[in-house]
Order: C-alpha cells, then sequence, then structure tokens
C-alpha cells in the first residue's frame, strides 16, 4: 500500500491541510495520472475475466483460489483511491458544484453502460443459448419468462444478470461520493466511523439494498462501501498516518501469517484432506465467508495482501515498465468499457467450452484470445480519447 502512495505525496504541497478546507492540487489527467493504479486496475479485471468463464482451468492462474479475497477487493479498494485523487484535487480548483456534477456524470455513465451490457447480454444469450442450463448459469431466466417486470427492474437497478452485479454497486458509490468527500474533509476519524458502522450493521443484521428476484443485491453497496471509503481515506490521509504500521516487521509477519492461513483454508476447498489442517472451532468463527457482504475475513485478507506486497515491489516504478504492464495500464484507464467488453467476452468463451469443447487446449486459447482483444479494445479506446484530447476516466 506505501508504493501506492508515493507519486500523490510528491503532487501534494506538505502537510495536507485538509482540516483547515484546503484540498490538494491532485489530478488524474495527462501526465500525472498514476499509472500503477492503472495497472493494477488492468490486472484485476484480466482475472475477472478468467474467473467468469465457468470451468476454466486457468482460473488457478488469479487470486480467487489462494486466499478469502480476490480481484474484487482489488478494483473497488483502487476505484476509492482514485476517486479521492480526482475529485479531491480538483476540489481546491473547482469547488464543490463541479464535484457534485462530475460524480452524476459519471453515475449516469456507469448506470448507462450498465443497462446497455444489460441488452446486449440478453440479445447474446437469446440468438445462442438453446437450453434451460444457459438461463440458471447466467441468472436471465426471471428475464425471459416475464421480460417487463424484469426490464423495469434492470432500469431501477435491482435485476442483474451474472456477472454485471457489480455495476449497480457502483453506481451507488460514484453518486454517493461527494457525501463522502464533505465528510473526509470535515473529519476523516468520523467518516471512517461512519463508514465501519454501517458495514458492521450488514455483518450483524444483514442491512441490504432490495433486489429482484433475489431479495438484494449480491455486491451490498452498504458492505462494500467499506472498502471504497477506506481507499479513498487512503490516498488523502492513510498513507501518512499509516506508514510507520506498514513498514513494521511485525505487520509485515502477522499479514504473512494470516495469508498462509487463508491459503490452506482456501486450498481445502478443493483438496479435501486439507480440512483435516482446520479445527472446528476455527470453521465454526470462519464460515460463511458472504462474498455479497464483504466478510470480515476477505477485508482483512486484502489488506494483509496490500502489506506484503507494498514491500515487495521496486520504488523504481518507471524500471518496470515492460509491454505486458503497459497492456494492464490500458485496460486499467478504460476499466468500465472494458468490463462491460469482458462480461459479454466470458459468455462466449463458456459457450465455446459448452459447445465446441471443454479441454485444455481450448481453455488456453479462449483465455489468451479474450484477454488479447480486451488489451486490443483498450489501446483502441486510448488512442481515440487521446486524439479526442480526453483523458480515461474513473471506474
Amino acid at each position: 500500500m506505501e508504493w501506492l502512495s508515493q507519486s500523490v505525496e510528491a503532487k501534494l504541497n506538505s502537510d495536507r491541510l485538509w482540516w483547515k478546507g484546503q484540498v490538494a492540487g491532485v489530478h488524474l489527467d495527462g501526465g500525472h495520472r498514476d499509472l500503477r493504479l492503472d495497472a493494477c486496475r488492468g490486472l484485476a479485471l484480466w482475472f475477472i475475466f478468467i474467473d467468469h468463464v465457468p470451468g476454466n482451468t486457468f482460473e488457478w492462474l488469479t487470486l480467487r483460489n489462494y486466499g478469502f479475497s480476490d480481484a474484487t477487493e482489488v478494483f473497488v479498494f483502487v476505484s476509492g483511491y482514485t476517486c479521492m485523487l480526482a475529485y479531491g484535487g480538483a476540489l481546491r480548483e473547482q469547488g464543490w458544484k463541479t464535484i457534485v456534477a462530475r460524480s452524476l456524470r459519471r453515475g449516469f455513465e456507469i448506470y448507462a453502460a450498465f443497462v446497455l451490457l444489460v441488452v446486449a447480454y440478453l440479445v447474446l444469450i437469446w440468438g445462442t443459448c438453446s437450453g434451460s442450463f444457459c438461463l440458471d448459469e447466467t441468472n436471465t431466466r426471471s428475464f425471459f419468462e416475464s421480460p417487463g417486470t424484469a426490464l423495469i427492474h434492470v432500469m431501477s437497478l435491482q435485476y442483474t444478470p451474472v456477472n454485471t452485479d457489480i455495476l449497480p454497486t457502483f453506481v451507488m458509490l460514484h453518486l454517493a461520493f461527494p457525501a463522502v468527500l464533505w465528510l473526509l474533509m470535515r473529519s476523516f476519524t468520523v467518516a471512517l466511523a461512519a463508514s465501519f458502522f454501517l458495514y458492521l450493521m450488514v455483518q450483524i443484521y444483514g442491512w441490504h439494498v432490495p433486489a429482484w428476484p433475489t431479495g438484494e443485491l449480491y455486491f451490498n453497496p452498504l458492505a462494500w462501501q467499506f472498502l471504497f471509503v477506506f481507499g479513498a481515506w487512503y490516498a488523502g490521509w492513510g498513507a501518512g498516518q499509516l506508514k510507520g504500521i506498514i513498514r513494521s516487521r511485525a505487520t509485515l509477519l502477522l499479514a504473512v501469517l494470516y495469508i498462509g492461513f487463508s491459503l490452506i483454508v482456501a486450498l481445502s476447498w478443493r483438496f479435501e484432506p486439507l480440512t483435516l489442517l482446520i479445527p472446528d472451532v476455527v470453521s465454526g468463527l470462519l464460515y460463511p465467508i458472504d462474498k455479497g457482504h464483504l466478510a470480515p475475513v476477505r477485508f482483512v485478507h486484502f489488506i494483509a495482501l496490500a502489506v506484503v506486497v507494498s514491500r515487495f515491489i521496486s520504488h523504481d516504478w518507471k524500471g518496470m515498465i515492460r509491454p505486458w504492464i503497459v497492456a494492464m495500464i490500458r485496460c486499467g484507464e478504460n476499466s468500465l468499457s472494458i468490463y462491460c467488453i469482458s462480461v459479454l467476452m466470458s459468455f462466449v468463451a463458456f459457450m465455446i467450452l459448452k459447445e465446441v469443447s471443454g479441454g485444455l487446449p481450448m481453455q488456453a486459447a479462449v483465455s489468451a484470445v479474450g484477454i488479447a482483444l480486451l488489451i486490443a479494445v483498450a489501446t483502441l479506446l486510448t488512442w481515440e480519447a487521446k486524439l479526442d484530447r480526453q483523458g480515461p476516466k474513473l471506474f
């Protein structure tokens, strides 16, 4: 986590006088954009694409099988982090009206992308599926049985086919960000405490946002907002306040031990003999590990990963730039478009594995071709954005 904050600290003038109402002039456009954040999002998008293809052996290359958290946590944290950099930096120069207008516009863009994605997804399913298994696999049976009702719930962000369910949560997080930023500027302690209290109510009482027909959104925004707000806080204040803790050997040791424990538990889901290493008492405390409500063990696992990664990534970022990292950056800086395309491509890959061949060579082919297409589209979008003099946007 320390390495994420370095470019921010270089841009801030001195002490971050947030408590006096002064907002640091941090920007994400042009040469000031922190490419490391885009690289993280790009890699997360590749992992998400691979994980979204059922029966894909190459999911063993992603985070999902080696601990409690996965690429989703990376994506949400980095999104909160970059929102603080973008909106917080613009606040001092352009004021609250601009911040509110930008958040409303971005929230609407994600909303429009969600609706268009669902429509394209449904058309693709209607044109390619020939059995009920497909409707169950994609959570679209409700639509095809009652399209009018389902469409109303799509428009109201209450119905989400499989793999589109993170987008309504991002719409809500972006629309709420001006209020989050206002509260962080007044008192980041109160802001974090309020965010944590809401998260705690989800864990204890199951607070959720209603949805159709399941009863609640899979990615509960009342829970995931905590990681989002934590990312925003870390971008503005946390990097400096946690610097000593993150560099501590004791913190590193605890993080490594927790990651090791998480690894054993996660592998036990696939290899039954490993369950003997986990006492029943521990299992009782761990389960259920609810992804939709961002179970505490997932949150802590992400923090532990961030601590360990920050200790082993070189500070000389320019020296690490390679073609494959540039490819990650291209995907990360066009994250909304690439995510939507990856959802459609993962469904196509699933159908190929189901109808043509599910062997390892075909799994490798659809995974490699899919990521190559994502990179190609992202490169084209970046090229077009530069011609149009508009930088890539936040997700």
